[in-house]
Protein backbone atom coordinates (compact mmCIF):
# COMPACT_ATOMS: atom_id res chain seq x y z
CA UNK A 1 0.00 0.00 0.00
CA UNK A 2 1.43 3.38 -0.84
CA UNK A 3 1.33 6.24 1.61
CA UNK A 4 1.15 9.24 0.27
CA UNK A 5 1.49 11.46 3.69
CA UNK A 6 2.28 10.81 6.73
CA UNK A 7 -1.24 12.19 8.31
CA UNK A 8 -4.10 10.44 6.27
CA UNK A 9 -7.51 10.60 7.63
CA UNK A 10 -10.38 8.38 6.31
CA UNK A 11 -14.58 8.99 7.15
CA UNK A 12 -16.41 6.16 6.66
CA UNK A 13 -20.14 6.75 6.71
CA UNK A 14 -22.47 3.70 6.76
CA UNK A 15 -25.59 2.33 9.35
CA UNK A 16 -24.12 -1.18 9.04
CA UNK A 17 -21.87 -2.19 10.98
CA UNK A 18 -19.94 -4.92 8.98
CA UNK A 19 -19.36 -2.52 6.57
CA UNK A 20 -17.38 -0.07 8.77
CA UNK A 21 -15.53 -2.10 10.45
CA UNK A 22 -13.85 -4.32 7.23
CA UNK A 23 -12.86 -1.07 5.90
CA UNK A 24 -11.24 -0.32 8.99
CA UNK A 25 -9.52 -3.62 8.99
CA UNK A 26 -8.17 -2.86 5.47
CA UNK A 27 -6.99 0.58 6.01
CA UNK A 28 -6.04 0.88 10.19
CA UNK A 29 -2.58 0.56 9.38
CA UNK A 30 -2.47 3.49 6.93
CA UNK A 31 -5.03 5.99 7.72
CA UNK A 32 -7.00 6.87 11.18
CA UNK A 33 -10.42 6.41 10.64
CA UNK A 34 -13.46 8.00 11.92
CA UNK A 35 -16.84 6.05 11.19
CA UNK A 36 -20.20 7.62 11.29
CA UNK A 37 -23.70 5.61 11.50
CA UNK A 38 -25.64 8.78 9.99
CA UNK A 39 -25.07 12.18 8.10
CA UNK A 40 -25.37 14.29 11.49
CA UNK A 41 -22.33 12.21 12.87
CA UNK A 42 -20.70 12.62 9.36
CA UNK A 43 -20.42 16.64 9.19
CA UNK A 44 -19.38 16.56 12.87
CA UNK A 45 -16.57 14.46 11.93
CA UNK A 46 -16.17 16.83 8.52
CA UNK A 47 -16.07 20.35 10.48
CA UNK A 48 -14.16 18.93 13.00
CA UNK A 49 -11.23 16.98 11.07
CA UNK A 50 -8.90 17.26 8.54
CA UNK A 51 -10.03 14.43 5.95
CA UNK A 52 -7.80 12.84 3.14
CA UNK A 53 -10.88 10.93 1.53
CA UNK A 54 -14.79 9.92 2.82
CA UNK A 55 -16.20 6.03 1.64
CA UNK A 56 -20.13 6.47 2.01
CA UNK A 57 -22.84 4.34 1.29
CA UNK A 58 -25.02 5.43 -1.77
CA UNK A 59 -27.82 6.79 0.45
CA UNK A 60 -25.50 9.70 2.23
CA UNK A 61 -23.78 10.32 -1.69
CA UNK A 62 -26.04 13.22 -2.31
CA UNK A 63 -26.10 15.07 1.25
CA UNK A 64 -22.60 14.62 1.89
CA UNK A 65 -22.01 16.74 -1.26
CA UNK A 66 -23.56 19.31 0.07
CA UNK A 67 -21.44 20.17 2.89
CA UNK A 68 -19.23 22.95 1.02
CA UNK A 69 -16.00 21.24 3.12
CA UNK A 70 -16.33 18.19 1.13
CA UNK A 71 -15.73 19.71 -2.80
CA UNK A 72 -12.19 19.08 -1.93
CA UNK A 73 -12.24 15.82 -0.44
CA UNK A 74 -12.34 12.84 -2.85
CA UNK A 75 -15.82 10.54 -2.30
CA UNK A 76 -16.08 7.27 -2.61
CA UNK A 77 -19.58 5.45 -2.90
CA UNK A 78 -20.42 2.08 -1.64
CA UNK A 79 -22.94 -0.06 -3.38
CA UNK A 80 -24.44 -3.36 -2.80
CA UNK A 81 -23.31 -5.74 -5.32
CA UNK A 82 -26.37 -6.33 -7.21
CA UNK A 83 -27.56 -2.97 -7.27
CA UNK A 84 -27.37 -2.00 -10.66
CA UNK A 85 -28.64 1.47 -10.87
CA UNK A 86 -26.39 2.32 -8.18
CA UNK A 87 -23.37 3.11 -10.33
CA UNK A 88 -24.87 5.59 -11.95
CA UNK A 89 -26.67 7.11 -9.07
CA UNK A 90 -23.02 7.09 -7.58
CA UNK A 91 -21.75 8.84 -10.25
CA UNK A 92 -24.43 11.30 -11.04
CA UNK A 93 -24.49 12.37 -6.94
CA UNK A 94 -20.72 13.33 -7.37
CA UNK A 95 -18.77 10.23 -6.49
CA UNK A 96 -15.20 9.96 -7.82
CA UNK A 97 -15.34 6.05 -7.46
CA UNK A 98 -17.24 3.02 -6.59
CA UNK A 99 -16.82 0.08 -4.31
CA UNK A 100 -19.27 -2.97 -4.16
CA UNK A 101 -20.31 -4.71 -1.01
CA UNK A 102 -19.46 -7.82 -0.18
CA UNK A 103 -15.99 -6.05 0.07
CA UNK A 104 -12.74 -7.39 -1.93
CA UNK A 105 -10.11 -6.39 -0.04
CA UNK A 106 -7.83 -6.17 -3.18
CA UNK A 107 -10.24 -4.14 -5.14
CA UNK A 108 -10.93 -1.80 -2.28
CA UNK A 109 -7.48 -1.33 -1.34
CA UNK A 110 -6.54 -0.32 -5.13
CA UNK A 111 -9.45 1.57 -5.80
CA UNK A 112 -8.59 3.76 -2.80
CA UNK A 113 -5.04 3.99 -3.87
CA UNK A 114 -6.05 5.14 -7.33
CA UNK A 115 -7.95 7.87 -6.21
CA UNK A 116 -5.76 8.97 -3.10
CA UNK A 117 -2.84 9.13 -6.45
CA UNK A 118 -5.13 11.13 -8.17
CA UNK A 119 -5.72 13.88 -5.85
CA UNK A 120 -2.47 14.16 -4.71
CA UNK A 121 -1.43 14.57 -8.76
CA UNK A 122 -4.51 17.07 -8.63
CA UNK A 123 -3.22 18.88 -5.53
CA UNK A 124 0.24 19.36 -6.76
CA UNK A 125 -0.72 20.67 -10.40
CA UNK A 126 -2.83 22.92 -8.46
CA UNK A 127 0.02 23.62 -6.44
CA UNK A 128 2.57 24.79 -9.40
CA UNK A 129 -0.54 26.02 -11.02
CA UNK A 130 -0.58 28.71 -8.31
CA UNK A 131 3.15 29.11 -7.97
CA UNK A 132 3.03 29.86 -11.87
CA UNK A 133 0.42 32.48 -11.69
CA UNK A 134 2.10 33.82 -8.66
CA UNK A 135 5.03 34.57 -10.84
CA UNK A 136 3.67 35.83 -13.58
CA UNK A 137 1.79 38.61 -11.53
CA UNK A 138 5.50 39.13 -10.69
CA UNK A 139 6.66 39.49 -13.71
CA UNK A 140 4.12 41.64 -14.83
CA UNK A 141 4.22 43.51 -11.50
CA UNK A 142 8.31 44.21 -11.00
CA UNK A 143 10.29 45.91 -13.23
CA UNK A 144 12.65 43.26 -14.36
CA UNK A 145 15.91 45.11 -14.51
CA UNK A 146 15.61 47.09 -10.88
CA UNK A 147 13.55 44.84 -9.29
CA UNK A 148 11.76 47.97 -8.43
CA UNK A 149 7.56 47.91 -8.69
CA UNK A 150 6.64 48.85 -12.52
CA UNK A 151 4.36 51.84 -13.55
CA UNK A 152 1.07 50.17 -13.31
CA UNK A 153 1.50 48.27 -10.29
CA UNK A 154 2.66 51.72 -8.47
CA UNK A 155 -0.32 53.33 -9.39
CA UNK A 156 -2.33 50.53 -7.97
CA UNK A 157 -0.29 50.35 -4.71
CA UNK A 158 0.05 53.85 -3.89
CA UNK A 159 -3.99 54.60 -4.61
CA UNK A 160 -4.52 51.66 -2.02
CA UNK A 161 -1.84 53.24 0.53
CA UNK A 162 -2.95 56.57 0.65
CA UNK A 163 -6.59 55.60 1.15
CA UNK A 164 -6.03 53.16 3.73
CA UNK A 165 -3.93 55.44 5.93
CA UNK A 166 -5.89 58.63 5.29
CA UNK A 167 -4.39 60.26 8.11
CA UNK A 168 -1.01 60.62 7.13
CA UNK A 169 0.16 62.91 4.91
CA UNK A 170 2.21 61.95 1.11
CA UNK A 171 4.39 63.39 -1.23
CA UNK A 172 4.89 61.72 -4.91
CA UNK A 173 8.33 62.50 -5.71
CA UNK A 174 9.41 62.00 -9.44
CA UNK A 175 13.22 61.47 -10.48
CA UNK A 176 15.33 61.11 -12.76
CA UNK A 177 18.99 61.00 -14.26
CA UNK A 178 20.56 64.32 -15.94
CA UNK A 179 22.05 63.25 -19.33
CA UNK A 180 21.24 59.52 -18.93
CA UNK A 181 21.37 58.84 -22.53
CA UNK A 182 24.70 60.37 -23.12
CA UNK A 183 25.74 58.35 -20.13
CA UNK A 184 24.71 55.21 -22.42
CA UNK A 185 26.38 56.82 -25.08
CA UNK A 186 30.06 57.91 -23.64
CA UNK A 187 30.18 54.20 -21.79
CA UNK A 188 27.78 51.29 -22.29
CA UNK A 189 24.41 50.60 -21.91
CA UNK A 190 25.45 47.69 -19.15
CA UNK A 191 27.27 50.85 -17.14
CA UNK A 192 23.34 52.80 -17.34
CA UNK A 193 22.32 49.44 -15.89
CA UNK A 194 24.62 49.25 -13.23
CA UNK A 195 23.65 53.01 -12.27
CA UNK A 196 19.48 52.32 -12.04
CA UNK A 197 19.96 49.20 -9.97
CA UNK A 198 22.51 51.36 -7.38
CA UNK A 199 19.59 54.04 -7.62
CA UNK A 200 16.84 50.96 -7.09
CA UNK A 201 19.13 50.11 -4.57
CA UNK A 202 18.93 52.84 -2.41
CA UNK A 203 15.67 53.78 -2.83
CA UNK A 204 14.65 49.86 -1.55
CA UNK A 205 16.96 50.31 1.04
CA UNK A 206 16.06 54.03 2.05
CA UNK A 207 11.97 53.84 1.70
CA UNK A 208 9.99 52.05 4.66
CA UNK A 209 8.07 49.44 2.62
CA UNK A 210 5.56 49.12 5.06
CA UNK A 211 4.96 53.13 4.42
CA UNK A 212 6.24 53.90 1.41
CA UNK A 213 6.65 52.73 -1.98
CA UNK A 214 9.43 53.52 -4.90
CA UNK A 215 9.15 51.82 -8.37
CA UNK A 216 10.66 52.81 -11.76
CA UNK A 217 8.38 54.18 -14.29
CA UNK A 218 10.79 53.86 -17.09
CA UNK A 219 13.74 54.29 -18.42
CA UNK A 220 15.89 56.68 -16.06
CA UNK A 221 12.69 57.82 -14.16
CA UNK A 222 11.67 56.46 -10.40
CA UNK A 223 8.74 57.73 -8.70
CA UNK A 224 8.46 57.45 -4.67
CA UNK A 225 5.06 57.95 -2.31
CA UNK A 226 6.65 58.51 1.07
CA UNK A 227 5.18 60.07 4.36
CA UNK A 228 5.33 63.66 4.39
CA UNK A 229 6.57 63.55 8.02
CA UNK A 230 9.62 61.17 6.81
CA UNK A 231 11.10 62.98 3.59
CA UNK A 232 14.43 64.68 4.29
CA UNK A 233 14.87 65.46 0.47
CA UNK A 234 18.26 67.31 0.82
CA UNK A 235 19.23 63.92 2.68
CA UNK A 236 17.49 61.77 0.16
CA UNK A 237 19.94 63.53 -2.74
CA UNK A 238 23.07 63.55 -0.67
CA UNK A 239 22.37 59.94 0.01
CA UNK A 240 21.92 59.35 -4.28
CA UNK A 241 24.73 61.14 -4.65
CA UNK A 242 27.01 59.01 -2.77
CA UNK A 243 25.90 56.02 -4.45
CA UNK A 244 26.41 57.10 -7.27
CA UNK A 245 30.13 58.33 -6.85
CA UNK A 246 30.85 54.79 -5.11
CA UNK A 247 30.16 53.63 -8.38
CA UNK A 248 33.49 54.67 -9.67
CA UNK A 249 31.89 55.60 -13.30
CA UNK A 250 33.92 58.98 -13.55
CA UNK A 251 31.16 61.26 -14.81
CA UNK A 252 29.08 63.81 -12.84
CA UNK A 253 25.65 61.65 -12.55
CA UNK A 254 23.30 63.88 -10.89
CA UNK A 255 19.76 63.04 -9.83
CA UNK A 256 16.73 65.79 -9.77
CA UNK A 257 13.37 65.51 -7.87
CA UNK A 258 9.94 66.67 -8.95
CA UNK A 259 7.34 66.96 -5.40
CA UNK A 260 4.02 66.93 -5.58
CA UNK A 261 2.28 67.21 -1.77
CA UNK A 262 -0.78 64.91 -1.74
CA UNK A 263 -3.80 67.03 -0.41
CA UNK A 264 -6.41 64.72 -2.44
CA UNK A 265 -5.79 61.26 -2.35
CA UNK A 266 -8.37 60.37 -4.45
CA UNK A 267 -6.88 61.91 -7.46
CA UNK A 268 -5.73 59.26 -9.57
CA UNK A 269 -1.69 58.85 -8.86
CA UNK A 270 -1.24 59.01 -12.17
CA UNK A 271 -2.40 62.87 -12.32
CA UNK A 272 0.16 62.72 -9.04
CA UNK A 273 3.06 61.73 -10.77
CA UNK A 274 2.21 64.41 -14.05
CA UNK A 275 1.86 66.97 -11.17
CA UNK A 276 5.70 65.93 -9.42
CA UNK A 277 7.16 65.68 -12.98
CA UNK A 278 6.07 68.99 -14.52
CA UNK A 279 7.66 70.21 -10.87
CA UNK A 280 10.58 68.44 -12.25
CA UNK A 281 10.62 69.59 -15.37
CA UNK A 282 10.99 73.39 -14.06
CA UNK A 283 14.76 72.34 -12.53
CA UNK A 284 16.05 70.08 -14.96
CA UNK A 285 19.23 70.97 -15.55
CA UNK A 286 20.13 73.56 -13.28
CA UNK A 287 22.63 73.11 -10.98
CA UNK A 288 21.83 75.13 -8.51
CA UNK A 289 18.67 73.37 -8.09
CA UNK A 290 18.14 69.76 -7.56
CA UNK A 291 14.29 69.73 -6.40
CA UNK A 292 11.41 71.40 -6.74
CA UNK A 293 7.80 71.86 -5.44
CA UNK A 294 4.53 71.25 -7.52
CA UNK A 295 2.74 75.01 -7.12
CA UNK A 296 -0.34 76.89 -8.43
CA UNK A 297 1.76 78.30 -11.26
CA UNK A 298 2.04 74.93 -12.38
CA UNK A 299 -1.68 73.84 -11.74
CA UNK A 300 -2.29 76.52 -14.64
CA UNK A 301 0.23 74.69 -17.20
CA UNK A 302 -1.23 71.63 -16.09
CA UNK A 303 -4.38 72.91 -17.41
CA UNK A 304 -3.40 74.24 -20.25
CA UNK A 305 -1.41 71.08 -21.15
CA UNK A 306 -4.93 69.71 -20.35
CA UNK A 307 -6.85 72.00 -22.78
CA UNK A 308 -4.40 71.11 -25.10
CA UNK A 309 -4.96 67.15 -25.22
CA UNK A 310 -8.61 67.47 -24.95
CA UNK A 311 -9.06 69.74 -28.13
CA UNK A 312 -6.02 68.26 -30.01
CA UNK A 313 -7.97 65.28 -31.96
CA UNK A 314 -10.99 68.05 -32.60
CA UNK A 315 -8.38 70.49 -34.00
CA UNK A 316 -6.71 68.06 -36.55
CA UNK A 317 -10.31 67.43 -38.05
CA UNK A 318 -11.36 70.93 -38.03
CA UNK A 319 -8.36 71.71 -39.86
CA UNK A 320 -7.74 74.21 -36.92
CA UNK A 321 -3.67 73.27 -37.94
CA UNK A 322 -1.80 75.01 -40.48
CA UNK A 323 1.56 75.21 -41.80
CA UNK A 324 3.73 78.48 -42.35
CA UNK A 325 6.81 78.70 -44.35
CA UNK A 326 10.03 80.14 -43.25
CA UNK A 327 12.68 80.36 -46.42
CA UNK A 328 15.95 79.69 -46.17
CA UNK A 329 18.21 82.42 -48.43
CA UNK A 330 21.59 81.95 -50.48
CA UNK A 331 22.86 85.31 -49.43
CA UNK A 332 25.86 85.01 -52.72
CA UNK A 333 22.62 85.57 -55.31
CA UNK A 334 19.71 86.66 -52.76
CA UNK A 335 17.38 84.03 -53.95
CA UNK A 336 15.10 81.83 -51.59
CA UNK A 337 16.27 78.53 -52.43
CA UNK A 338 14.49 76.09 -49.88
CA UNK A 339 11.69 76.66 -46.95
CA UNK A 340 11.05 74.91 -43.67
CA UNK A 341 7.27 74.12 -42.87
CA UNK A 342 6.42 74.65 -39.04
CA UNK A 343 3.07 74.13 -37.80
CA UNK A 344 0.59 76.76 -35.89
CA UNK A 345 -2.50 76.47 -34.30
CA UNK A 346 -5.44 78.70 -34.45
CA UNK A 347 -7.94 77.54 -31.61
CA UNK A 348 -11.29 79.08 -32.73
CA UNK A 349 -11.43 80.02 -28.24
CA UNK A 350 -8.11 80.66 -27.18
CA UNK A 351 -6.57 82.17 -30.56
CA UNK A 352 -3.18 81.23 -31.78
CA UNK A 353 -1.32 78.73 -29.83
CA UNK A 354 2.40 78.84 -29.58
CA UNK A 355 4.46 75.32 -30.23
CA UNK A 356 6.50 76.24 -27.90
CA UNK A 357 3.15 75.21 -25.58
CA UNK A 358 1.62 72.17 -27.71
CA UNK A 359 4.68 70.58 -29.72
CA UNK A 360 6.09 69.18 -25.99
CA UNK A 361 2.93 68.05 -25.24
CA UNK A 362 2.52 65.89 -28.31
CA UNK A 363 5.84 64.31 -28.24
CA UNK A 364 4.81 63.43 -24.51
CA UNK A 365 1.47 61.55 -25.66
CA UNK A 366 2.91 60.88 -29.31
CA UNK A 367 0.13 62.61 -31.26
CA UNK A 368 2.69 64.07 -32.81
CA UNK A 369 3.01 61.50 -35.11
CA UNK A 370 -0.49 62.62 -36.44
CA UNK A 371 1.01 66.08 -37.00
CA UNK A 372 3.66 65.26 -38.73
CA UNK A 373 1.64 63.62 -41.06
CA UNK A 374 -0.67 65.82 -41.24
CA UNK A 375 2.52 68.82 -41.85
CA UNK A 376 3.89 66.60 -44.32
CA UNK A 377 0.93 66.34 -46.59
CA UNK A 378 0.18 69.70 -46.45
CA UNK A 379 3.38 70.57 -47.72
CA UNK A 380 3.23 68.27 -50.45
CA UNK A 381 -0.05 69.64 -51.60
CA UNK A 382 2.04 73.20 -51.40
CA UNK A 383 4.61 72.37 -53.59
CA UNK A 384 2.30 70.36 -56.60
CA UNK A 385 0.17 73.93 -56.32
CA UNK A 386 3.60 76.15 -56.60
CA UNK A 387 4.72 73.95 -59.58
CA UNK A 388 1.76 73.87 -61.25
CA UNK A 389 1.26 77.96 -60.74
CA UNK A 390 5.06 79.09 -61.33
CA UNK A 391 6.65 75.59 -62.90
CA UNK A 392 9.11 76.28 -60.45
CA UNK A 393 9.59 74.03 -57.20
CA UNK A 394 10.97 75.65 -54.16
CA UNK A 395 11.89 72.25 -51.69
CA UNK A 396 10.39 72.61 -48.37
CA UNK A 397 11.99 70.32 -45.66
CA UNK A 398 9.45 69.17 -42.87
CA UNK A 399 10.55 67.96 -39.37
CA UNK A 400 10.36 64.08 -38.36
CA UNK A 401 9.58 64.09 -35.05
CA UNK A 402 11.80 60.99 -33.16
CA UNK A 403 8.66 59.31 -32.49
CA UNK A 404 8.17 58.17 -35.71
CA UNK A 405 11.20 56.42 -36.09
CA UNK A 406 8.92 53.47 -34.34
CA UNK A 407 6.54 53.36 -36.89
CA UNK A 408 6.93 50.15 -39.72
CA UNK A 409 5.13 52.48 -42.58
CA UNK A 410 7.09 55.68 -42.28
CA UNK A 411 8.94 55.19 -45.60
CA UNK A 412 5.56 53.72 -47.32
CA UNK A 413 3.40 56.97 -46.00
CA UNK A 414 6.38 59.34 -47.18
CA UNK A 415 6.19 57.54 -50.61
CA UNK A 416 2.95 57.26 -51.00
CA UNK A 417 2.52 60.81 -50.45
CA UNK A 418 4.95 61.17 -53.24
CA UNK A 419 3.03 59.00 -55.79
CA UNK A 420 -0.24 61.17 -54.54
CA UNK A 421 1.07 64.48 -55.04
CA UNK A 422 3.34 63.59 -58.22
CA UNK A 423 6.24 64.85 -56.68
CA UNK A 424 10.17 63.70 -56.47
CA UNK A 425 11.67 62.94 -53.20
CA UNK A 426 14.08 66.16 -53.51
CA UNK A 427 11.66 68.26 -53.34
CA UNK A 428 10.66 66.96 -49.85
CA UNK A 429 13.75 67.18 -47.29
CA UNK A 430 13.78 65.32 -43.93
CA UNK A 431 14.78 67.10 -40.92
CA UNK A 432 15.91 65.41 -37.68
CA UNK A 433 17.37 65.98 -34.54
CA UNK A 434 20.16 65.33 -32.19
CA UNK A 435 17.35 63.77 -29.83
CA UNK A 436 16.46 61.19 -32.01
CA UNK A 437 19.73 60.14 -32.24
CA UNK A 438 20.26 59.77 -28.38
CA UNK A 439 17.14 58.03 -28.35
CA UNK A 440 18.40 55.06 -30.75
CA UNK A 441 21.12 55.36 -32.83
CA UNK A 442 21.22 52.54 -34.66
CA UNK A 443 17.70 52.68 -35.75
CA UNK A 444 18.00 56.12 -36.66
CA UNK A 445 21.23 55.48 -39.07
CA UNK A 446 19.47 52.70 -40.71
CA UNK A 447 16.67 54.46 -41.55
CA UNK A 448 18.80 57.57 -42.67
CA UNK A 449 20.45 55.18 -44.92
CA UNK A 450 17.07 53.85 -46.30
CA UNK A 451 15.73 57.46 -47.23
CA UNK A 452 18.68 58.93 -49.14
CA UNK A 453 18.71 55.47 -51.07
CA UNK A 454 15.23 56.64 -51.70
CA UNK A 455 16.12 59.67 -52.65
CA UNK A 456 14.92 62.05 -49.56
CA UNK A 457 17.74 64.96 -48.77
CA UNK A 458 18.01 64.71 -44.66
CA UNK A 459 18.70 67.34 -42.64
CA UNK A 460 20.26 67.13 -39.11
CA UNK A 461 18.23 69.98 -37.22
CA UNK A 462 19.76 72.22 -34.10
CA UNK A 463 23.43 70.67 -34.82
CA UNK A 464 25.58 71.77 -31.91
CA UNK A 465 22.45 72.10 -29.57
CA UNK A 466 23.63 68.33 -28.01
CA UNK A 467 26.28 66.51 -26.49
CA UNK A 468 27.34 64.35 -29.00
CA UNK A 469 27.39 66.36 -32.18
CA UNK A 470 31.29 65.24 -33.39
CA UNK A 471 30.49 61.95 -32.96
CA UNK A 472 27.12 61.57 -34.97
CA UNK A 473 29.17 63.36 -37.83
CA UNK A 474 31.38 60.48 -37.72
CA UNK A 475 28.40 58.35 -38.09
CA UNK A 476 25.13 59.59 -39.63
CA UNK A 477 25.11 60.10 -43.33
CA UNK A 478 23.24 63.30 -43.24
CA UNK A 479 23.26 65.85 -46.61
CA UNK A 480 23.31 69.07 -44.38
CA UNK A 481 23.40 70.15 -40.81
CA UNK A 482 21.44 72.87 -39.79
CA UNK A 483 23.43 74.93 -37.10
CA UNK A 484 22.11 75.43 -33.71
CA UNK A 485 21.04 79.41 -33.26
CA UNK A 486 22.52 79.45 -30.10
CA UNK A 487 26.17 79.71 -31.81
CA UNK A 488 25.11 82.81 -33.60
CA UNK A 489 23.47 84.56 -30.74
CA UNK A 490 26.76 84.37 -29.62
CA UNK A 491 28.91 85.46 -32.37
CA UNK A 492 29.51 89.32 -31.62
CA UNK A 493 30.65 88.63 -27.88
CA UNK A 494 32.22 84.99 -28.17
CA UNK A 495 35.58 84.62 -30.11
CA UNK A 496 35.30 81.14 -29.41
CA UNK A 497 31.79 80.60 -30.76
CA UNK A 498 33.37 82.22 -33.73
CA UNK A 499 35.79 79.89 -33.58
CA UNK A 500 33.85 76.39 -33.08
CA UNK A 501 31.49 77.59 -35.88
CA UNK A 502 33.85 78.12 -38.02
CA UNK A 503 35.77 74.14 -37.17
CA UNK A 504 32.20 73.12 -37.64
CA UNK A 505 31.45 74.77 -41.48
CA UNK A 506 35.08 73.60 -42.47
CA UNK A 507 34.20 70.09 -40.88
CA UNK A 508 30.99 69.97 -42.60
CA UNK A 509 32.38 70.68 -46.29
CA UNK A 510 35.34 68.12 -46.01
CA UNK A 511 32.75 65.48 -45.45
CA UNK A 512 30.67 66.58 -47.79
CA UNK A 513 27.47 68.21 -46.33
CA UNK A 514 25.78 71.46 -46.74
CA UNK A 515 25.44 73.95 -43.99
CA UNK A 516 22.37 75.72 -43.34
CA UNK A 517 22.74 78.93 -40.07
CA UNK A 518 19.42 79.29 -38.33
CA UNK A 519 18.48 81.90 -35.41
CA UNK A 520 20.20 84.99 -37.84
CA UNK A 521 18.40 88.30 -36.87
CA UNK A 522 21.23 91.16 -37.13
CA UNK A 523 23.17 92.40 -39.98
CA UNK A 524 26.13 92.28 -37.94
CA UNK A 525 25.38 88.24 -37.54
CA UNK A 526 25.11 87.84 -41.03
CA UNK A 527 28.42 89.79 -42.23
CA UNK A 528 30.36 87.31 -39.59
CA UNK A 529 29.21 84.49 -40.91
CA UNK A 530 29.38 85.74 -44.77
CA UNK A 531 33.06 86.08 -43.81
CA UNK A 532 32.80 82.16 -42.48
CA UNK A 533 31.48 81.26 -45.63
CA UNK A 534 28.36 80.51 -44.65
CA UNK A 535 25.73 80.99 -47.73
CA UNK A 536 22.72 79.78 -46.63
CA UNK A 537 21.12 81.51 -44.44
CA UNK A 538 17.66 81.26 -42.46
CA UNK A 539 16.25 83.40 -40.07
CA UNK A 540 14.14 86.42 -39.08
CA UNK A 541 16.70 89.00 -40.41
CA UNK A 542 15.25 87.84 -43.72
CA UNK A 543 11.99 86.63 -42.90
CA UNK A 544 9.59 85.26 -39.97
CA UNK A 545 7.75 81.96 -40.24
CA UNK A 546 4.67 83.00 -42.93
CA UNK A 547 1.30 81.88 -43.99
CA UNK A 548 1.49 79.80 -47.30
CA UNK A 549 -0.15 83.12 -48.92
CA UNK A 550 2.55 85.55 -47.51
CA UNK A 551 5.59 83.00 -48.53
CA UNK A 552 3.62 82.60 -51.93
CA UNK A 553 4.17 86.68 -52.44
CA UNK A 554 7.40 87.16 -50.71
CA UNK A 555 8.59 84.61 -53.58
CA UNK A 556 7.00 85.98 -56.22
CA UNK A 557 8.62 89.08 -54.76
CA UNK A 558 12.07 88.07 -54.50
CA UNK A 559 12.01 86.66 -57.96
CA UNK A 560 10.87 90.18 -59.80
CA UNK A 561 13.78 91.94 -57.86
CA UNK A 562 16.12 89.77 -58.76
CA UNK A 563 15.62 89.74 -62.56
CA UNK A 564 15.24 93.66 -62.35
CA UNK A 565 18.88 93.79 -60.99
CA UNK A 566 20.24 91.35 -63.84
Amino acid sequence: MLIINNSLNMLVVDENEDSRNSIKNFFQNDYKVFEALNIEEAFKIISKNSLSVVLADLKFISQLKENVKIASIPLIAMINFDDFDGSAIAIESGAFELITKPFNKTVVEYRVHKVMVHYENSRNMMLMKREKITEMHRYIEIDSLTGLINRETFYKRAAALMQTNVDVKYYIIYLDISCFKAINDLFHIETGNIILRAAANYFSTTINPKMGLCSRMEADHFVLCVPQDNLEIEKLIIGLDSTMQSLGIGHNILFYAGIYPVNNPALPVDQMCDRANMALRKIKGNYMNRYSYYDAGMRELMLQDQMIVRDMETALQDEQFAIFLQPIYNIKNDSIVSAEALVRWFHPVNGMISPGKFIPVFERNGFIVKVDRFVWESVCKFIKKQRAETGEVIPVSVNVSRLNFYNLDLLEFLLGLLEKYDLEPWMLKLEITESAYMDNSHQLMSIIRVFREEGFPVLMDDFGSGYSSLNMLKNLPVDVLKVDMAFVRELEESERAYMILKFIMNLARDLGMDVIVEGVETKKQLDYLANLGADKIQGYYFSKPLPVVDFKKLLAETKARNEMNL
